[in-house]
């Protein structure tokens, strides 16, 4: 069934793919939960990347002579491996995006077909609540991601122009800008964890709903 789930969703069919984790037991709610749960995973995971990227980024712009290019591959790697954690959230993000949407649609869809006026205010009223704190988490984690890019871009610059000159006259350039990323790095962090943070505070809500 997990192969059924896997080739519905790759193939675009989404009803099959929902369906499929039906019959799992599994609805479009227990599939939102999931993916805000991973995206927080993700997300922490970025943090520890972008930190111990920054942290090899000022050993090398440090470095005291030698042989930089043992220094300049670690920090080629740590860049590398920062690149593909943010590319985990953004896809993330867009899965989480998907499902929400189907998820709401289906809930006021169904909402129509409440016949007691009480339980469908009530319904409307648990809907109303969950889009707007799927709105404060969907907004803090996209922002985010965007924080990501600048650093990103940063390190990119850093590592290519290493890459170029592998002498110490290109390390000493280096160590002019640690503290302008340092700036970008803090702020990266201060939104991961306020993200990290909403996310927490909607599983916990979507659970209680």
């Amino acid at each position: 069934m997990i192969v059924l789930v896997a080739v519905a969703f790759g193939g675009g069919c989404r009803s099959t793919y929902y369906g499929a984790w039906e019959k799992l037991g599994r609805h479009k709610r227990d599939l939102l939960r999931d993916r805000v749960d991973a995206g927080r995973d993700d997300q922490r995971e970025a943090e520890e990347q972008f930190q111990t990227t920054y942290e090899r980024f000022k050993e090398i712009s440090g470095y005291d002579g030698g042989d930089i290019e043992p220094a300049y591959r670690k920090l080629d790697h740590e860049y590398e491996e920062c690149e593909r954690r943010a590319e985990d959230v953004r896809d993330r993000i867009e899965s989480i995006e998907q499902v929400a949407a189907d998820l709401f649609e289906e809930w006021e869809r169904e909402i129509g077909l409440i016949q007691n006026s009480a339980l469908r205010k009530d319904s409307q009223s648990k809907l109303r609540a969950t889009q707007k704190r799927y709105a404060q988490l969907i907004r803090s984690m996209k922002l985010a991601e965007t924080r990501m890019e600048p650093v990103l871009v940063a390190f990119r610059d850093q590592v290519l122009y290493l890459k170029h000159n592998l002498n110490a006259q290109a390390v000493a350039a280096l160590d002019g800008t640690a503290v302008e990323i340092q700036r970008d790095i803090d702020q990266l962090i201060r939104d991961l964890r306020a993200s990290i943070t909403e996310a927490d505070r909607f599983i916990e809500a979507l659970e209680r709903t």
